[in-house]
């Protein structure tokens, strides 16, 4: 469950209301939700595969300015050089699927829509920074190593404070 403030403020982030969220995934050093953990189907029967949204809009922006430097063509490369890091990636995507079932069980939804089916392009490509970050966070570091490779490019993201401010709370 989220809290009314929390859901103000990612409200905020977004620009939207949030949809489908079963948690918040991951805050920011400032306070407030960085990632949420969203439900495997919306509530308008959707399926959705993205189970950790990163809300933040200064990471996200950060993170599409890396996106245009070519640094997924790097990623992607190195998956098919790199066996071990091909590895890790792949169970990266496991564990992904993984903690998406168990919030469907939770939640007591069934999607077999996505069943197999991560984000970003696990877990033989790179097609999503935003989503590698944000697994990166909400599960921790060593879990998806292109995903903490993202986050140490990003470097300090929340150091000139909140990304949305106390009006949202």
């Amino acid at each position: 469950m989220t809290s009314p403030a929390d859901e103000a403020a990612i409200a905020a982030q977004l620009g939207r209301e949030p949809r489908g969220i079963h948690e918040v995934g991951h805050r920011c050093p400032c306070g407030n939700p960085d990632v949420v953990t969203t439900e495997p189907r919306l509530p308008n029967g959707t399926p959705f595969p993205t189970t950790f949204y990163l809300t933040c809009p200064r990471a996200a922006s950060r993170i599409g300015t890396l996106e245009g430097t070519g640094v997924m063509r790097q990623m992607q490369d190195r998956l098919a050089e790199d066996p071990d890091l091909a590895r890790a990636y792949a169970q990266a995507h496991e564990r992904y699927l993984a903690f998406r079932g168990e919030v469907g069980r939770e939640a007591g939804q069934s999607v077999p829509e996505i069943e197999g089916i991560s984000a970003g392009g696990m877990p033989d490509r790179v097609k999503c920074l935003h989503v590698l970050a944000a697994q990166s966070l909400a599960m921790g570091p060593g879990v998806n190593p292109l995903g903490d490779e993202v986050l140490e490019l990003l470097g300090e993201w929340w150091q000139p404070g909140p990304c949305v401010g106390a009006g949202s709370e």
